[in-house]
């Protein structure tokens, strides 16, 4: 008999991935396709659908044939998402309409200020546990029915379909078969009764959205059907869907209330695990869904930063001071400080604790002695205060001092950001040696739900663990916080 495996679908906001796993959870090899993002207008962020759906199959036939490994062999594959990101396409050619709207995107930051004004904000908390932020699909999905021709026409004769980008590689790994999505990626969608668990009827009338347009909501380690053997040779039976956040809580193995992780990828998102309790925020986080495994359902705090590993691209990329992303740790170690200068990044507005859609980025505090090391080094700090701003949001709302950090994503590997993360929490930062925690969580929801293993004996799961221990005093962790909201403080005073 062969040797069986675990393939995950890791569809991110920069390229897709996929991951293979043995039965053992061990990680085998990872191939992963870069995307190109579409910028139409500023505060406008799209990606091509197809793009999406095909950088994904190119990675997984990229992956197995470089281990020679055949479908037949794939006992399960788990699919991970990059979330709130929404395609509506035609039911019956398949092809969407309008680009995929990411979840950056703040072209509808208007119309949700409308909603807030109507007085409208509580009502969708109560019922979704989001803000009212334009960071969420409803406005998306609205604001593409009301802009393409005869768009909403054609959704209330039913002829639409919506998904976020799990529903979107489902119903094209499935030839059109399956349209569905889980109950993580449907608590983003700000339609989602987080209570009830399903669909909420008024919200849908209230973003003028047909409810034919939208996914079966199911279990997040459970049956999606069989992706078809023209794809990859054999037919593979899909058996977790889960949004990227929740997969990375699930990999990093917070099963127990009030365990936290933070993944830093082109945003930070932190979570909490709250069990089977719907905690309600009261210091600007929101509740979630985490995951539903049969009967139970688990819920999470979370914090949003939208801009946390993308400010070093941007550096990279836009400004062109690093030749590569990796170099940005090497350069901040050159100084011993930002020599006043903090960056307070936010390109697609600011998300939790302040949820400010109209903020823009301040660079601040330069002086004639600033060098490309202070500005490189104020970029990485952020992501790091940015931290700091959820983790006491959370502290607050939850009643627990939090100690330790659970980290992963690709900005977890710069030590320098990590040292520099445990400093400023006076925290233990602890980081696995499989970073890959996102892609991992898909596996070991899939791996539930094929039967390989259950969720009591993940929690017996030992891994190989960095720590990172603070070593700054408390005087000087004081003043560079304080800094840092004074910067805040000039980016919200800026954009009012």
């Amino acid at each position: 008999m062969s040797k069986q495996y675990i393939l995950s679908f890791d569809q991110g906001t920069t390229s897709s991935r996929s991951v293979l796993y043995d039965l053992s959870r061990q990680q085998i090899g990872m191939e992963s396709v870069a995307l190109t993002p579409i910028y139409p207008n500023p505060g406008w962020v799209e990606h091509d659908p197809y793009e999406l759906l095909n950088s994904q199959i190119d990675s997984a036939r990229l992956l197995l044939a470089k281990f020679n490994i055949a479908a037949r062999d794939i006992l399960s594959i788990g699919i991970t998402n990059q979330r709130e990101t929404t395609i509506v396409w035609d039911k019956l050619t398949g092809k969407p309409i309008y680009n995929a709207i990411v979840w950056q995107d703040t072209r509808t930051s208007e119309f949700c200020q409308n909603l807030i004004k109507d007085g409208l904000a509580d009502v969708l908390l109560e019922k979704t546990g989001l803000m009212v932020d334009s960071y969420f699909s409803a406005t998306k999905i609205h604001w593409i029915l009301q802009h393409v021709p005869d768009a909403l026409q054609k959704a209330k004769d039913g002829e639409l379909l919506f998904g976020t980008v799990d529903s979107w590689l489902l119903w094209n790994l499935t030839n059109g078969e399956v349209h569905a999505t889980d109950v993580s990626n449907a608590s983003r969608t700000m339609l989602f009764n987080i209570s009830s668990l399903a669909w909420d009827e008024g919200l849908l009338n209230l973003f003028e959205i047909p409810a034919t347009m939208l996914p079966v909501v199911k279990g997040t380690a459970d049956n999606y059907g069989f992706v078809k053997a023209k794809l990859f040779g054999s037919e593979i039976p899909v058996n977790a869907i889960v949004g990227d956040q929740q997969a990375a809580l699930f990999g990093q193995l917070c099963f127990k209330p009030g365990e936290v992780k933070n993944t830093y990828g082109t945003g930070c998102f932190m979570l909490m695990n709250t069990g089977n309790k719907l905690v309600r925020s009261n210091a600007g986080l929101i509740s979630t869904i985490a995951w539903k495994i049969g009967d139970t359902v688990c819920y999470a705090l979370e914090g949003s930063i939208f801009i946390g590993g993308a400010v070093i691209q941007w550096l990279r990329d836009e400004l062109e001071m690093l030749q590569t992303a990796a170099e940005s740790e090497k350069l901040a170690k050159t100084v011993n400080d930002t020599n006043g200068v903090y960056l307070v990044p936010a390109f697609s507005g600011l998300g939790a604790p302040y949820w400010n859609m109209d903020a823009r980025g301040v660079l601040c505090g330069l002086t004639r002695g600033a060098k490309r090391a202070h500005i490189v080094r104020a970029a990485l700090e952020s992501i790091a205060y940015q931290t700091k701003d959820v983790l006491n949001a959370m502290i607050k709302d939850s009643g627990l001092l939090l100690n330790t950090l659970k980290v992963d994503g690709g900005a977890a590997e710069n030590d320098f950001l990590m040292q520099f993360q445990a400093n400023v929490l006076h925290a233990s930062v602890i980081r696995p040696t499989q970073i890959e925690s996102t892609a991992r969580g898909a596996m070991l929801l899939a791996g539930v739900q094929a039967q390989s293993w259950s969720v009591d004996e993940l929690k017996d799961m030992k891994e190989d663990l960095h720590m990172f221990r603070s070593d700054m005093d408390d005087a000087k962790r004081r003043q560079l916080y304080a800094g840092w909201k004074e910067a805040v403080e000039m980016t919200i005073r800026n954009n009012k």
